[in-house]
C-alpha cells in the first residue's frame, strides 16, 4: 500500500523535513493506514476542503497541533510528526494551485493543518 501524497509535494516536504528522505515515505504509509481507520470520524468532525476521486484522496482542515497528536498516537518523534505535517500541507498547496484556490488554502493553513487521507 502506498500513500496519498502528491510526488512533488513529497519532494518539497522531504527537502525541508528533518528526517531522512527514505524515512518520509515510510512514515506517510504508516500515517495513512492510521488515518484511513478514522475516515468516518474525520468526515463527521472536520471540514473537508477537497475530494479527488481520480487520486483517491480526501483532504481535511484540522486544528493546529493535530499532527502532534497523530505523532503521539503513531509513536513517532516530533521531527517525524513535523515531516508528516509538512507533507500533507504541501499536498494541499499543490491541490490549491491546481484548483486555483491556493491563496484560500494558504490562509487556512495559517490557523489549521491539513490531513490527506487515501481511499
Amino acid at each position: 500500500m502506498g500513500h496519498p501524497i502528491d510526488p512533488n509535494a513529497l519532494m518539497i516536504a522531504a527537502a525541508t523535513a528533518s528526517v531522512g528522505p527514505g524515512r518520509l515515505p515510510e512514515l506517510l504509509r504508516t500515517a495513512d493506514e492510521h488515518l484511513r481507520e478514522r475516515l468516518d470520524e474525520y468526515d463527521r468532525t472536520y471540514e473537508c476542503v477537497d475530494e479527488d476521486a481520480d487520486a483517491g484522496t480526501t483532504t481535511f482542515l484540522v486544528p493546529d497541533g493535530h499532527w502532534d497528536e497523530i505523532g503521539d498516537e503513531l509513536g513517532v518523534n516530533s521531527r517525524e510528526a513535523d515531516a508528516l505535517r509538512r507533507a500533507h500541507e504541501q499536498h494541499l498547496l499543490r491541490v490549491g494551485t491546481e484548483r486555483r484556490r491556493r491563496r484560500e488554502f494558504e490562509s487556512a493553513l495559517e490557523l489549521r493543518e491539513a490531513v490527506v487521507i487515501g481511499e
